[in-house]
């Protein structure tokens, strides 16, 4: 029963973006590893910006210095 936690940020992910992430990640496990696609679960987590950092900033932060 394989769990698969996917985290983005915040910015917009439509849900047809989602539902694609969903069956492609489900459709992999079962190709790869032979998963049950019925016992396959995936969760989207959408994290804000100010959560999210990258070489010790926040990504809005880390964006802006360019």
């Amino acid at each position: 029963m394989p769990y698969v936690n996917i985290k983005v940020t915040n910015e917009s992910v439509t849900r047809e973006q989602k539902a694609r992430l969903i069956k492609g990640v489900t459709d992999l496990l079962h190709t790869v590893l032979d998963k049950d696609p019925e016992t396959t679960y995936v969760v989207i987590d959408e994290v804000n910006l100010t959560n999210w950092g990258v070489g010790g900033l926040n990504v809005e932060e880390y964006r802006n210095r360019t």
